[in-house]
């Protein structure tokens, strides 16, 4: 069998296990955030944090309360790095820096999970475990709650009320992120990920010096990692490293854990909103935007250019053997269209075209189908911007799912398409005319400036892989994108929450013979259409400069 078709095989495996999951996982999570009953185990933690999980909540306390619980974690998780030094379990590792402290709570708080240091050099098990594994659950639940807080604008009439983000916290963590982590994490142990407490080993000399190894509790990390889309690996190599993904079985299991809930959302979208054919035509451009790219990148990475690509079967620099390169194809797709930013392969070696599919993924808004919670809510958005398109179109008030889309709610939706291509653009153009931080770069000329603009497109959008080539381990790096991380996850929050209470509070329209189907597949199409003109229009004068002109040039 040729690595095309090994490929393909592959993908279509993929498919399956995903349609198998959809509907059991979507009516699972519609009944979790429907049920009005709390177990036993929930109770005990309302009453620990002092919090009512019956009382429903307008938009403006359902920020205040994503808002306050972040910045306690930011908090919480700079505070353990900086004690390290003095924590139990460290395996003799120091303080982290002020500056990568900050970065890293914020890159875990927000869901990013970028990573400016060496994991099993820098973090000891207290801090993997008790700090960074605690962020993949709840900035994962954070983000699923919001996309509730949506889903319920929309389904509800005549009142602001949004649910309560406390319930919607503790339940995303205790129904479904915990239960799915431990029986991954089950498999990926039987599969040879590697689960311990062990200290640092010798294992011998390595180019004239020791090399060690050190143990971890690294398959439940890799399990909710993957499920939550968060993507920190508690490796430097990530998801190509042996103890996180041994197999290639393994490798295609961690990007179905990955992708599973994100589908699965829009079952969950379809049952709330009461019309499960609404949650099939999200899905639909989901799956459309998804497999296109897959294919794009198979054929810029298995595109034969010179004899040595030719005997490798394709270009695998960067990539592992075990895993080649329609797998690595797959999984550099899947999480850079999610919110994931876990790494099997490194992106900065694809061909240029290539590396370029994976920027445009995530700077398409991470929707196809993004993050646990977050790739629903920004599909819902660009879903409102297409209906308001289509009513300009043919000069007819937007309606979506008995909701008109006023001059209010495209104000909001305009501001959350807008704000993370500001921040990844003017952080780009800032860094790319000061001095300093150009000595980060590893290669110079159009791919030198992929790099930057990689790492904040990165940062800005939360996904968390990084191009590599790029010492980010500086204070500007540092600083700059922690915050790009925390305003490009909390800022959007504020006009989807916002955009939420209005549509809740607004009487159903009926439908009438003028109203867009938007669960036909002619809407998929526009939608499609939309976000990709969308995009285009956005970031084609930067892309252009990095990987289209690398690409153009090879």
């Amino acid at each position: 069998m040729g690595p095309v078709l090994a490929g393909v095989f592959q993908l279509l495996a993929l498919i399956a296990a995903l349609a198998l999951a959809y509907v059991p996982l979507g009516n699972h999570m519609a009944k979790v955030y429907s049920s009005d009953k709390h177990w036993r185990v929930e109770k005990w933690i309302y009453k620990g944090i002092g919090a009512d999980p019956n009382t429903e909540m307008r938009w403006p306390a359902y920020l205040r309360g994503v808002l306050a619980f972040s910045a306690v974690g930011v908090l919480f998780l700079y505070l353990l790095q900086r004690l390290q030094g003095v924590l139990p379990g460290s395996l003799g590792f120091k303080a982290i820096d002020a500056d990568q402290a900050f970065n890293t709570a914020a890159s875990f708080v927000t869901n990013t999970n970028w990573q400016s240091y060496y994991g099993e050099q820098a973090m000891g098990h207290v801090v993997q475990t008790a700090g960074l594994a605690v962020q993949n659950f709840v900035s994962a639940a954070v983000g699923i709650a919001v996309a509730m807080a949506l889903v319920r604008g929309f389904a509800r009439s005549r009142t602001g009320e949004l649910g309560n983000f406390w319930s919607d916290l503790v339940r995303g963590v205790t129904r479904i992120l915990l239960p799915l982590s431990v029986v991954a994490a089950i498999v990926l142990v039987a599969c040879g990920v590697i689960q311990n407490f062990s200290g640092i080993h010798e294992v011998g000399q390595f180019m004239g010096g020791d090399q060690q190894w050190n143990g971890g509790a690294v398959a439940s990390q890799e399990a909710i990692k993957e499920i939550g889309t968060n993507g920190g690996g508690y490796f430097n190599a990530n998801s190509a490293h042996p103890f996180e993904n041994p197999t290639p079985f393994t490798n295609l299991f961690e990007i179905f854990l990955l992708l599973v809930i994100p589908f699965a959302l829009t079952r969950t979208f379809g049952i709330m909103v009461g019309s499960v054919k609404q949650g099939y035509a999200i899905l639909a451009t989901m799956g459309t935007i998804w497999v296109g790219f897959i294919a794009l990148m198979m054929w810029t990475e298995f595109a034969h250019h010179g004899p040595a690509l030719q005997l490798a079967g394709g270009a695998m620099e960067g990539k592992e053997t075990r895993i080649g390169v329609g797998a690595s194809s797959i999984f550099a797709v899947s999480t850079t269209l999610t919110s994931t930013g876990a790494v099997d392969s490194f992106h900065s070696s694809f061909t240029g075209l290539g590396g370029g599919i994976t920027m445009l993924g995530m700077q398409l808004g991470e929707i196809a189908p993004g993050g646990t919670g977050s790739g629903l809510y920004g599909m819902l958005i660009m879903a409102v911007i297409a209906v308001f398109i289509a009513g300009l179109m043919v000069g007819r008030t937007p309606e979506y799912l008995g909701k008109k889309i006023g001059t209010r709610e495209i104000k909001f939706a305009a501001c959350y398409i807008l704000i993370t291509p500001a921040l990844v653009l003017i952080f780009t153009a800032v860094a790319m005319a000061l001095p300093t931080p150009g000595n980060s770069m590893t290669n110079s000329g159009a791919h030198g400036f992929s790099e930057i603009l990689y790492a904040y497109t990165s940062a800005s959008n939360n996904n968390g892989s990084a191009f590599a080539g790029l010492n980010a381990d500086t204070q500007w790096f540092n600083s700059t994108l922690g915050l790009a991380m925390i305003l490009g996850r909390f800022l959007p929050m504020v006009f989807v929450l916002a955009l939420a209470g209005s549509l809740a509070e607004q009487k159903p329209v009926p439908a009438t013979a003028g109203t867009l189907r938007t669960e036909k597949p002619l809407f998929t199409g526009l939608l499609v259409g939309a976000i990709l003109i969308i995009t285009g229009l956005t970031y084609f004068p930067a892309l252009a400069l990095g990987p289209l002109a690398e690409g153009l040039a090879s």
